[in-house]
Parts: C-alpha cells; structure tokens; sequence
C-alpha cells in the first residue's frame, strides 16, 4: 500500500495537522510585541502588495506570516530560539521541500530595527519573484 505524501490537497491547498487549526486561531489572538509590530504596521496592510496570513498552519508547522503567492515564510523569533537551532533548520528544510521559502528575524529586530527589517523583506521579497 502506498502512502499519500502529497503535500497539496485536491482543492490545491497545503495540507496540514488538524490538530493545529485551533492552536493558530489561539496564536493569532495571542501575537507577541514583535509580531504585532509587523503585522499592524506592515503586513497586514498590504504594504508590500502581497497578502501575508498570520499563524498559517502547513504541514505540521504554524508559520508566523505566510504568502501563498510568494510561497514565502516569514519568521520572528524569540529568545525560545536560541537553543532550537537545529529544529529551525529542519523546518525550514521541510517547507523548502515543498517550495516555502523561510526568512527570519529575531524579536530585537523588529522592534528596535523595523525600518531596516521592511527593507530586508523588499529586497527578499524581489529575490523571491526570480526564484518562483
């Protein structure tokens, strides 16, 4: 008998643990001052002409900020990190394996260094177009 690993459902949609849908409407109640930063003041007005989601389940992940267009990540990242390094780069060689690209920022850098972030994502989010 042979598995289904396909990661894309017939409606054309990522598939991922069910288990998690409650657990990202949780986390989209729940944004820490980082990720409000950049949702309120950048994502979540389309600011950057692409629509971002917040708390998108895929997989058997919650991404911070996905764009279905871009197929791109972004992440923030606490100081929870710090000893998760190898988890991260696992994750994020799963979802590069179905074609999601992750970009991370840590939590200082979006609160004292927006400015600099929004900049990074443009110029990620122009590398992004010529790769997909």
């Amino acid at each position: 008998m042979k598995l289904n690993t396909n990661p894309i459902t017939l409606r054309g949609h990522n598939k991922y643990l069910l288990e998690l849908r409650q657990l990202s409407r949780v986390n989209r109640n729940n944004l820490t001052k980082a990720e409000s930063i950049l949702w309120y003041q950048v994502l979540r007005k389309h600011y950057l002409a692409y629509k971002f989601l917040r708390q998108k389940p895929i997989n058997r992940f919650i991404l911070d900020f996905y764009s279905s267009k871009l197929l791109l990540d972004i992440e923030v990242d606490g100081d929870s990190h710090d000893n998760k390094l190898n988890y991260d780069q696992g994750r994020d060689q799963i979802l590069a394996n179905i074609g999601i690209k992750t970009i991370r920022y840590t939590n200082n850098e979006v609160i004292y260094y927006l400015d600099s972030v929004l900049q990074d994502i443009k110029y990620k989010i122009n590398q992004r177009l010529y790769e997909i």
